[in-house]
């Protein structure tokens, strides 16, 4: 409830002053307190010309965000999806399921019943099986399409989040939903989180300049793209940037694109429709084209990925050899990994006191994890965040992502 302003009108000139250096010096004071709050070991400090955050007016704490994920698979990844979503989970969170064309009608379904059957999905209602498909062309344009649907969707039917997180069968979180959520409470909500360059090299030959022809678009059996024999001459309105599909955008952002209420992102739209792999380079040129977000961009895509040297088309699958550099990396999800491979139960076990089968434990899990085997079969307060000394790692890494030296020089560059 807000408090009442309340307005005073002095008729006595005397105490003006008296009371104008009171009014500073309290106002000091209450400054002086806020920031030693901040600053306290049990929370996150950040420097305050970083950082911003949207205070409450009764705590002075900054308010908890909200992620709206796309959990995406194909045939056959409905085991890993489970796993996927249940080491995501959280009752503040979104959460929209496409398993694409190929899956079947059945997996779908068996998807649906077993959300419907956890007690928490029921009570808080934030998963969502997306019903009617899309077909998704490898290296096609279909992918980024069914990136934009999945988004129409999160904003038609989930309106109060900050940020969208991609991610599919192949990726697992490393920290907690309330580390998460709990350092990037201390976040501006303007901030886009995705891997970028222009420096396009030799995908301008391979990539930009070629025109591909999606049969994914207009048909309901995948095939491979078609090539046509005529080349295009690189843009000259806009400006190419290229990089990791994978990435962590504002709600802000996404609607801009959605919706597109100036001509650049409809015009990338077309241009990305005869790009091959546009899921690397739609988002990354909007954001980095606009005024309004360039100098919103964080060059980083949130995730760990180890690759070969030459590096291939996909990053190596992780084991328990990578383990030590994933956490040490400080990043909140890591990819590739194959199914059920042991370093999945070595992180649920030493990173998110996951047992098997049940969601990962926080704040709002009411059970007792030493007594009961899952701890949020009862549940209470979903803004009951009980973040872990993990949080430091994804701290240092926030903290030198956005360092002065690190932050603007790496922007749409």
């Amino acid at each position: 409830m807000k408090r009442p302003h309340i307005y005073h009108t002095f008729k006595n000139q005397k105490w003006r002053i008296p009371i104008f250096i009171i009014s500073i010096f309290s106002l000091l004071l209450i400054f002086s307190l806020a920031l030693l709050r901040l600053k306290s070991p049990t929370t996150t400090s950040y420097p305050s010309h970083h950082y911003t955050s949207k205070l409450s007016t009764e705590s002075w704490l900054p308010e908890i965000p909200r992620f709206a994920y796309l959990i995406s698979g194909t045939k056959g990844e409905g085991p890993q999806l489970k796993r996927l979503l249940q080491a995501v989970y959280h009752p503040r969170n979104y959460y929209l399921i496409h398993f694409d064309l190929d899956a079947s009608d059945e997996e779908r379904l068996d998807f649906a019943k077993y959300a419907k059957s956890e007690p928490a999905v029921r009570q808080f209602r934030n998963v969502m099986v997306v019903g009617k498909a899309d077909l998704i062309t490898s290296k096609g344009p279909t992918a980024f399409a069914s990136t934009l649907h999945a988004v129409a969707i999160l904003l038609k039917q989930a309106k109060d989040w900050d940020w969208f997180i991609n991610l599919n069968a192949w990726d697992y979180p490393l920290i907690s939903q309330d580390d998460l959520l709990h350092i990037f409470s201390y976040l501006p909500r303007d901030l886009n989180f995705l891997e970028h360059t222009s420096d396009i090299g030799w995908k301008e030959h391979q990539r930009a300049r070629p025109i591909v022809i999606d049969p994914g678009l207009y048909h309901v059996k995948k095939s491979g793209v078609f090539w046509a024999k005529e080349k295009r001459s690189m843009p000259a309105s806009f400006k190419l940037f290229t990089g990791s599909e994978w990435m962590v955008l504002t709600k802000s952002f996404v609607d801009f694109c959605i919706w597109g209420w100036d001509n650049l992102p409809r015009t990338l739209l077309m241009y990305y429709t005869n790009f091959l792999s546009s899921s690397e380079g739609y988002f990354h040129t909007v954001v980095c084209n606009h005024k309004n977000y360039q100098n919103t961009t964080v060059n980083h895509d949130m995730r760990y990925m180890k690759w070969d040297n030459p590096p291939n088309q996909q990053p190596v699958n992780l084991t328990q050899k990578h383990f030590s550099d994933m956490v040490q990396s400080g990043a909140p999800f890591a990819r590739r990994f194959s199914m059920n491979d042991p370093v999945l139960d070595q992180i649920d076990r030493e990173l998110l006191r996951r047992t098997d089968g049940h969601f990962a434990p926080g704040g709002w899990c009411l059970g007792n994890s030493v007594v009961e085997k899952d701890p949020c079969v009862h549940f209470g307060n979903p803004d009951a965040i009980k973040p872990s000394v993990n949080t430091k790692r994804l701290e240092k890494l926030v903290l030198q992502l956005l360092d002065p030296e690190n932050f603007r020089s790496k922007q749409c560059r």
